[in-house]
């Protein structure tokens, strides 16, 4: 069996499927606010430089996300994006 797979291991043209969020607090409830439920389709658009943050595409939203946030929210059916980047 794979291990799971974070958002933040998502690289730029990827996407995949929130399957759980793992955080709690004041950071779970923006991210419920900004429509990052389980079973939403996440786009990664881009990364900085140093590839911390990364940018998702959420809803038609594009959201810069810390690694400390993104790797407490766990992902499946991770698939490349055309035209995305």
């Amino acid at each position: 069996m794979t291990p799971p797979l974070s958002l933040y291991h998502l690289v730029p043209g990827e996407s995949a499927v929130v399957k759980k969020l793992y955080c709690s607090g004041s950071i779970r409830r923006r991210l419920l606010d900004i429509g990052l439920t389980e079973q939403t389709r996440v786009i990664c658009v881009g990364q900085s430089p140093a590839g911390d943050p990364k940018a998702f595409l959420i809803r038609g939203a594009v959201i810069a996300l810390r690694r400390e946030d993104s790797v407490n929210i766990v992902v499946e059916g991770k698939e490349k994006v055309n035209g995305i980047c």
